[in-house]
């Protein structure tokens, strides 16, 4: 990257949030900025104020004089860019070849696995802030405590959420890496389980023989890959007997969790977590597991993991109106979303659980459809709106009415301003609301906040 100092990079689908993230790194490490989006937007914004050229449409004439262009995997081949871009010549890196080559140079940690990423990734982060080394990150959502998804940090490490979704995370080459779990998703790329397993595998060669492959034994599909032929150093952690990070002692909160913490055999402090959910304290004996193997001070490495207040639209207060708490969550799997409303139900304590679920994708909509209806079931009513389609064409006759109609608790209302006023006017001081899903449905929260001051005015 030193190479480009002074040159331009171009990045086609800058407003996402890992390429927004690489935007920031690549303008600390003083390289000109430009880029575009389908769409105008906040993140847009603020790319603008660090320095960058950025524009709401993709048009052919934004990448001329770019040195390297950069995209995303939401770009068609007959982007106008792409094909500009083509046309010259010009170097075309891929989002994660990009990454790879930042982090190049660094003691990097890469946080893969199906589900956690983004939370894994941010408390490692926090963690290494709490030892005093201002670790370089990025990361697929932002951190509440620095209210960045990226950020060029001044110590040797470099922490990066890999994202499996279409296998380019192949590409990073870490020193070291955690693995939270295993599951069948992304459904358009990976056609079987056992090509999520294999791309998993190829993942993990690419750790360096010098370090580390930390993995959730609680996990079958982790497990399986961290007692596997590796190069690798492997480090387990979880409930499981005999794993290297154990937490026992486990007490649930409705807004957060304790556990002591067991090293070795040997206990070496407690975990206090401000953030709910069994699947946290998992996620944060990743990072401690981690931490522990790169020989950082356990006990930093807890008050970190305790002063963690979470991620963007990962189980996110976002507003209290007349006893109502109304929570965001980027839960679109139906894992994710089980151990999200377990949360939302110890959160909520005598209060009920309202949901508005947007599925992300037709694919995963069709593939998991008995999954959703299932986990979706644990909240005490769940008004569905349709499948937020990403980048997916429509599969015929996938709705969001094909989960409702497995459900006990479901309501098929795909209008957003209708869905908006159903919760509005069935909620009572003491329940809890939760916008759910990897799409727009975030959108509703401060529409919903709204409506509640109206009603009780």
């Amino acid at each position: 990257m030193q190479t480009l100092q002074g040159k331009r990079i171009h990045f086609i689908g800058i407003g996402g949030s890992g390429m927004s993230g690489l935007a920031r790194i690549a303008l600390s490490d003083g390289i000109s900025v430009s880029g575009s989006d389908a769409k105008d937007s906040s993140v847009l914004t603020a790319l603008t104020a660090l320095g960058a050229k950025v524009s709401a449409t993709h048009e052919a004439a934004n990448v001329e004089g770019a040195d390297v262009v950069i995209y995303s995997t939401a770009i068609s081949a007959t982007n106008p860019e792409m094909a500009y871009a083509v046309e010259r010549s010009i170097p075309i890196l891929t989002r994660a070849q990009a990454l790879a080559l930042l982090m190049r140079g660094s003691r990097s940690i890469a946080v893969a696995g199906t589900h956690g990423k983004t939370t894994t990734s941010s408390m490692m982060t926090v963690a290494l802030q709490a030892c005093g080394v201002d670790p370089s990150f990025a990361i697929g959502g932002t951190l509440t405590a620095s209210g960045s998804n990226a950020h060029r940090g001044t110590g040797d490490f470099f922490v990066a959420e890999a994202d499996e979704s279409d296998g380019s995370f192949v590409e990073y080459q870490p020193l070291a890496a955690i693995v939270t779990n295993i599951e069948h998703d992304h459904v358009d790329f990976f056609h079987t389980p056992e090509a999520v397993t294999k791309v998993f595998d190829s993942f993990a060669a690419t750790i360096s023989p010098d370090g580390f492959l930390v993995y959730c034994a609680d996990d079958a599909g982790s497990k399986r890959l961290g007692e596997s032929r590796l190069s690798c150093t492997p480090i387990s952690y979880g409930t499981s007997d005999g794993v290297d990070l154990a937490l026992d002692q486990i007490a649930l909160k409705a807004m957060g969790s304790t556990a002591r913490v067991m090293w070795k055999g040997r206990a070496v402090g407690t975990l206090e977590l401000q953030v709910p959910g069994h699947h946290n304290l998992l996620n944060a004996a990743g990072c401690l597991a981690m931490g522990m193997a790169l020989q950082l001070p356990v006990h930093q490495l807890l008050d970190g993991l305790h002063n963690f207040r979470g991620a963007g639209r990962r189980f996110e207060l976002k507003a209290t109106e007349h006893g109502i708490r109304i929570i965001d969550d980027y839960g679109h799997h139906p894992t994710e979303i089980r151990v999200t409303l377990e949360a939302a139900r110890r959160y909520a304590g005598d209060g009920r659980v309202l949901v508005i679920f947007q599925p992300h994708r037709y694919s995963r909509t069709q593939a998991f459809l008995d999954g959703f209806a299932t986990s979706l079931d644990l909240a005490d009513d769940v008004t569905l709106l349709e499948i937020y389609a990403a980048s997916e064409k429509p599969i015929h006759g996938v709705t969001s009415e094909l989960i409702a109609a497995k459900m006990e608790r479901g309501h098929y209302l795909p209008n957003f301003v209708q869905a908006s006023d159903r919760i509005i006017e069935m909620a009572q001081p003491g329940d809890v609301i939760i916008t759910l899903g990897a799409g727009d449905v975030n959108s509703l929260a401060p529409i919903i906040a709204e409506g509640l001051q109206r009603r009780f005015a």
